[in-house]
């Protein structure tokens, strides 16, 4: 089950990006993400209503979901969105496959989880093994204060995204199941983000037309409804550091895709960096030798 679901969310979230570069067009950017997630989030109420799966939650529930809103639906797509602005999409995918890092911290923190030292050696090659698959891409750009602030709004981005993760743990530790707390943190994500646009001007635009309508499909029901609450049920399954390994997998579902459609050419150092996070991906997912088995061997 959990690697249906990992693969699942990989394959999702790998593809997603075809969808959002569909979007642009009339339609501000955060606009297309308050549809995105208010759609969703009426999805998931109604299968939740219509199958009476939706669990009820108190005060203390709801202002998790309100914060976990703001942090996974609202906030940090904003970082990300503003941050491409200045800086490479592939150095973007670099600083945010640090969430499996920053997640095993969190975890250790909040949670008082130990750091399994596979995890990190995992997170950190298949970090490298991203800098290698998107070095053309990194060299290229110079550096300027835009980069910096791009840098510090990606980074910012993955912080808010591994808070997420750590509240959604929360909540599960509690009972609560990833549809209903989705479903609630998504309507709350959306509002907040809404009562932002309109503070600050932006229409509430819309393009009806088969690429724009179709995107947005795909982004609302694989990309949200399936994609976050896969991806929240392994959080809570597998520990947020194992889960987020994920986010290191995205692009090169993304780089094969563009091979595909786009004809990317695979290098000498990007098919190294394709290694490297496949052996982080067996590092992160390893288990580790039993105790007794330790002191066994020990005794030989």
């Amino acid at each position: 089950m959990n690697l249906s679901l990992y693969l699942l969310t990989v394959l999702i979230w790998g593809t997603t990006w075809i969808a959002l570069k569909l979007q642009l067009g009339v339609v501000a950017i955060p606009v297309s993400i308050v549809y995105r997630f208010a759609l969703a989030a009426l999805i998931l109420f109604a299968l939740l209503l219509l199958s009476r799966r939706l669990q009820v939650m108190n005060r203390r529930g709801h202002l998790i979901c309100v914060a976990q809103g703001l942090c996974l639906f609202c906030v940090n797509f904003m970082c990300f969105l503003t941050a491409s602005q200045w800086i490479p999409s592939g150095l973007i995918a670099v600083v945010f496959s640090t969430a499996t890092l920053w997640n095993a911290l969190n975890a250790r923190l909040f949670f008082g989880q130990r750091i399994a030292r596979n995890v990190l050696l995992g997170g950190a090659s298949g970090l490298l093994g991203l800098g290698l698959l998107f070095w053309p891409e990194l060299a290229g750009h110079s550096a300027s204060p835009q980069t910096l602030l791009g840098l510090a709004l990606a980074l910012l981005g993955t912080l808010c995204f591994s808070a997420g993760n750590m509240l959604s743990s929360l909540q599960q530790k509690a009972g609560l199941k990833p549809l209903t707390t989705n479903a609630w943190g998504m309507a709350y994500g959306a509002a907040m983000l809404a009562l932002w646009c309109l503070f600050n001007g932006i229409p509430f635009d819309m393009e009806w037309n088969t690429r724009y309508i179709g995107s947005l499909a795909y982004l609302v029901i694989p990309g949200s409804v399936i994609g976050f609450t896969a991806y929240l049920t392994l959080v809570g399954r597998m520990g947020p550091e194992r889960a987020a390994y994920c986010t290191v997998l995205f692009p090169v579902v993304a780089l094969n895709v563009s091979a595909y459609a786009e004809g990317y050419q695979w290098t000498a150092p990007a098919l190294v960096g394709l290694v490297l996070v496949m052996l982080g991906n067996v590092l992160v997912f390893r288990k580790p030798r039993p105790a007794a088995v330790k002191v066994a061997l020990g005794a030989r």
